[in-house]
């Protein structure tokens, strides 16, 4: 995600859901998804949803904006991170959701070779995403996903570092109720522990 793909806030919530007649219940659920309380090493805004995945559908972007000092621009695109969460509503309820409203999520962010050296890894950022669920109060059920580690050579005239290192979370889950808020901030922290951001209020020594 870029900055060109996401508009900020609430009141471009509509334009991403059923034309009308969108239920209030819904509308509720996509305004509690723009919390206030959001990291400001992190920006958040609306992005297409996928279509046909259920009757009404709302999907936001967030995206790690570190702050980079101009003696110190990096070469590559390492430690570049971003996600999207997208919330789906079936008012008459899905069996296979065990509910009527089902939270997809994804990550991507590229790795410090050192860290995605650890056979670990995809455990530890599924442990990220349990634990942040549970510390924010998340009220959920049906939790499932995969988590991928990758690595990329590249050989010959091609621009980017010789090796690049990738992690890819992809998860969904039951939310119960329609306040979104919690499973938004569960997210935003996930992203933040993939991206290797310090914790709030602690400023990074790397670099």
């Amino acid at each position: 995600m870029t900055k060109s793909d996401a508009t900020s806030g609430p009141a471009t919530a509509a334009a991403a859901t059923t034309k009308d007649a969108t239920p209030q219940l819904f509308k509720e659920a996509v305004e509690s998804m723009y919390i206030s309380d959001l990291r400001s090493d992190m920006s958040l805004g609306t992005i297409r949803p996928p279509q046909k995945l259920a009757t009404h559908s709302h999907a936001i972007g967030l995206e790690v904006t570190r702050e980079i000092p101009e003696d110190n621009i990096p070469t590559d695109a390492s430690g570049d991170a971003f996600g999207r969460l997208i919330v789906l509503y079936e008012p008459a309820g899905e069996e296979a959701w065990d509910g009527d409203m089902r939270l997809v999520a994804y990550i991507q962010a590229d790795m410090d070779d050192a860290v995605a050296g650890d056979p670990l890894l995809p455990d530890v950022a599924w442990d990220w995403l349990q634990e942040g669920l549970g510390t924010t109060g998340a009220d959920f059920t049906n939790l499932g996903g995969t988590v991928t580690s990758t690595a990329s050579v590249r050989f010959g005239d091609i621009g980017g570092p010789p090796r690049a290192f990738q992690l890819e979370l992809r998860a969904s889950w039951t939310a119960n109720g329609n306040d979104l808020a919690a499973h938004v901030r569960a997210f935003a922290d996930v992203l933040a522990h993939v991206a290797g951001l310090p914790p709030e209020g602690v400023t990074s020594l790397h670099g």
